[in-house]
């Protein structure tokens, strides 16, 4: 009898799918912190990071990228710093940009919204 893991997802494909690493390293990334590609995907590259870099052609939260993959968020950050070691995407927490400053419970709202409107 096979055992799954967490929401069904067999727990060797994502080992395999990490490499076997439980942490991203160096790599500062939350559930907002938007991600954007910087190249396009390559020829014989990990299908995930493929399919990562065809999600992010526009600025997408590091959460929605896990949504759209189907997998934790730990396994999306274990990528996506892959990708950014490489410098194939790059990321910047919402707010880095310059202007008005908004309150924790406001950014809270936000990723609220938009996790609703997954």
């Amino acid at each position: 009898m096979m055992r799954w893991g967490i929401d069904g997802e067999n727990p060797d494909r994502l080992y395999t799918v990490t490499g076997g690493r439980s942490r991203a390293e160096g790599a500062d990334l939350d559930l907002v912190t938007l991600i954007v590609s910087e190249v396009s995907p390559a020829p014989g590259m990990q299908s995930e990071h493929a399919k990562i870099l065809r999600i992010c052609r526009n600025p997408t939260a590091v959460v929605e990228v896990a949504s759209v993959l189907g997998l934790p968020v730990g396994v999306v950050k274990i990528l996506l710093s892959d990708l950014l070691h490489e410098g194939r995407v790059s990321a910047r927490h919402p707010s880095a940009r310059g202007g008005a400053q908004t309150s924790d419970a406001e950014l809270l709202k936000k990723v609220l919204v938009g996790l609703k409107n997954l």
